[in-house]
């Protein structure tokens, strides 16, 4: 019996490490894939892959480090080097694909990096591919609208929440924090958004925030509302 359940595992092994894995919500440390032996480029993607999540979370620790950091000068050092591990990051998520073209969550990190470093064109061209892959894969479709937040194509941010607001409500929330930031900050600097577009934007959202408060207290059981 022993023997059999062995074999049995050894069997299922390849299975097992061939599952995919998804990303969490922003702020949180992406999943590793299971990390095979290299043997074909698939499996070498897996692997870097890995080595691009490696240089994501070491990102986002400096950026939380620079964000409680009240000197200036050490803030922006911090900064620069959370860039620069975007940048390392995103060779690996690039090589990645080069190497397994329907690793669509490389493809969707390879977004998120971009979009770190400021570059949001290239950001929206890797999500696009990670959604012609995976279309329902609503992490892509997040963090994409965040992409278009960097270019103020208003209209295409509001189809995004509606789109998300029906089919997942926390990343909807998500969203509708980076577009309150994105208000806050165009209106201390437009970047050429006209003032008055800025101000429709954010009456939009509080609109779209009520509405949303007004839906979760519906679906709450009735013990819960009162």
């Amino acid at each position: 019996m022993k023997n059999t359940r062995a074999l049995l595992v050894t069997a299922l092994m390849p299975l097992l490490l061939s599952v995919p894995a998804g990303l969490p919500a922003s702020g949180g440390s992406a999943m590793r894939l299971p990390t095979p032996q290299r043997h074909t480029p698939e499996e070498e993607a897996t692997s870097l892959y890995n080595d691009g999540i490696s240089y994501r979370d070491k990102a986002a620790k400096l950026e939380a480090e620079a964000a409680a950091e009240p000197d200036a000068g050490k803030k922006a050092k911090l900064e620069a080097k959370a860039k620069d591990k975007h940048q390392d990051s995103i060779q690996k998520f690039s090589d990645a694909t080069k190497k397994n073209a329907a690793l669509f969550q490389a493809w969707g990190s390879l977004g998120y990096a971009y979009r770190k470093v400021g570059n949001y064109p290239a950001s929206l061209e890797a999500y696009g591919k990670a959604l012609e892959l995976q279309p329902n894969y609503t992490p892509a479709i997040e963090y994409r609208a965040e992409a278009y937040l960097g270019l103020n194509p208003i209209d295409e941010v509001k189809a995004v929440y509606v789109t998300l607001f029906r089919i997942d409500r926390p990343r909807a929330d998500e969203l509708s924090t980076a577009i309150d930031k994105w208000v806050e900050r165009r209106k201390t600097d437009p970047a050429g958004v006209d003032p008055a577009q800025v101000d429709e934007f954010a009456r939009w959202a509080a609109e779209r925030k009520q509405l949303a408060s007004q839906v979760s207290s519906l679906t709450k059981p009735a013990h819960e509302r009162w």
